[in-house]
């Protein structure tokens, strides 16, 4: 069952929808479910300077990728591969406890949403799909 927390994470649409303004960009399916992204963004001397995404996808997608998108604006390109491993991995392995500034994404990984693991990790895919990072 989802949650009213979730929903609201997702119902936040500020940076939802393409803008065909990007100096990267990616899309990327799952190919469990089938659920697609598409993101497009703008850095500038090494920071992330704007996010934005489209999703035909789950709603734990869809709520993961609009925090991915508020997480990652003005964010270093430096630590962005680290930070975002570090956080997969957690993920994957079922942690609750995250890293303080994921903290966010703990409504995304509750009991009921352990088996949908790549659904919350898909945008993070299509993020380092767009600075071509190995997967």
């Amino acid at each position: 069952m989802i949650n009213s927390k979730i929903i609201k994470i997702a119902s936040d649409t500020k940076n939802s929808g393409l803008r065909n303004i990007y100096t990267h960009k990616s899309s990327i399916k799952n190919s469990l479910c089938g659920d697609k992204i598409k993101i497009e963004l703008i850095v500038d001397k090494a920071k992330i300077k704007s996010i934005r995404y489209e999703t035909e996808a789950c709603i734990l997608c869809e709520a993961s990728a609009c925090l991915v998108a508020k997480k990652f604006i003005n964010y270093s390109l430096k630590n962005l591969l680290k930070d975002i491993n570090k956080l997969k991995e957690k993920i994957k392995n079922k942690k609750t406890i995250l890293p303080l500034k994921f903290t966010e994404f703990k409504y995304l990984l509750d009991k009921n949403a352990l088996n949908r693991v790549n659904c919350v990790t898909l945008p993070f895919n299509a993020l380092l799909k767009a600075f071509k990072y190995r997967l």
